[in-house]
């Protein structure tokens, strides 16, 4: 598991720093560089936050736990983030050289098609991250309900576990197919079918149309490194959560609240850098259309995804930090025990 997610790193980053940004290649008037490397990278993270992966990561290994004991059932994480990103990386494969085709044969002739295309790209993409940023949105609300609910004695484990179940929409629909996994493997079909979900496509089809891979004649190598560094982010933390799940079952389950908070803060990151990537892409489009050449909302329009992707990280980092923080030093734990005491 470690070889094959260091792999992809080095292939995914390698290939951006030794191959690409020494091209100099032109994305949109900016340079293909770092920037949006670490926004493919950071987009594959939050995905792996997003309520489906961790409540399929979640259930599966609880239900292989039980079944079998821990010892090996920490690769589940794993094996999903690679199916899932076989299809990511074909999806985009397809979508590249096809799209690079089409504008190839028309790009003398048609400019305007270029224009409608990133401009028809730009819009789903947006609105497809605000609306899976608004199901998550949901999910948050129902975990937070869970909480308080508990809280007042009103709800026992085993409704609590029934709640995180249903998290996510995909997570609902393919719900049985997860219950027929026996052994980490087999999550990898599991990681295929969650990978055909649109909002996947969408993420990683953004980037493809956004970095002008079929009107500026990018190399097919500076398009296909947005998909590994966006599956080696996904593998990663899907990886971790795997792990986290099973070495620290006994952590995570021995007290309610530590899985509730657990939950809430990987859930809230999902729906704010969804919500965040989501409302740029929309902004920007009003903001080119418009022409709005100063103010907050044309900062906003006028970031890159570059920038964007730094921001994503700095979010990443802060939220954790302060997660861990409040954990800490105003001791959730004990004021919830305390709490349940006195119920």
């Amino acid at each position: 598991m470690g070889i094959a997610v260091l792999a992809l790193h080095i292939l995914g980053w390698g290939t951006l720093l030794l191959f690409v940004v020494p091209g100099q290649y032109q994305v949109q008037g900016a340079v293909f560089g770092v920037g949006l490397g670490v926004t493919a990278y950071t987009l594959g993270m939050r995905h792996a936050f997003d309520a489906d992966h961790i409540a399929a990561i979640d259930n599966t290994t609880r239900k292989l736990v039980a079944e079998n004991g821990r010892d090996k059932t920490h690769t589940v994480g794993f094996w999903f983030a690679l199916g899932h990103s076989t299809i990511v990386f074909v999806m985009v494969a397809l979508l590249a050289f096809g799209v690079r085709a089409l504008a190839g044969s028309l790009e003398d002739e048609s400019p305007p098609l270029h224009t409608w295309t990133g401009l028809w790209g730009t819009s789903v993409s947006g609105t497809f991250l605000i609306a899976i940023g608004l199901l998550n949105l949901v999910s948050l609300i129902g975990i937070w309900k869970v909480f308080r609910r508990m809280r007042g004695g009103e709800l026992n484990e085993a409704q609590l576990e029934k709640q995180l179940d249903e998290r996510g929409l995909l997570n609902r629909v393919l719900g049985p197919v997860v219950r027929l996994v026996r052994k980490p493997w087999q999550m990898y079909p599991v990681g295929v079918l969650f990978g055909l979900g649109f909002d996947t496509v969408t993420e990683v089809g953004l980037l493809v149309i956004a970095g002008g891979a079929a009107a500026t004649g990018l190399p097919w190598y500076s398009i296909l490194v947005l998909p590994v560094l966006f599956s080696a982010g996904m593998a990663l933390f899907d990886s971790l959560d795997g792990s986290f799940m099973s070495y620290a079952y006994d952590w995570a389950f021995a007290r309610p609240v530590r899985k509730i908070y657990y939950n809430l803060i990987v859930t809230g990151l999902s729906v704010a850098v969804a919500l965040l990537i989501g409302v740029q892409e929309i902004i920007s489009i009003f903001v080119e259309k418009l022409d709005i050449t100063s103010g907050f909302v044309a900062w906003i329009g006028n970031l890159d995804l570059g920038d964007l992707g730094f921001i994503i990280v700095g979010l990443f980092v802060l939220t954790w930090a302060v997660a861990i923080a409040v954990w800490r030093l105003t001791d959730v734990e004990a004021r919830w025990e305390r709490d349940l005491a006195v119920d």
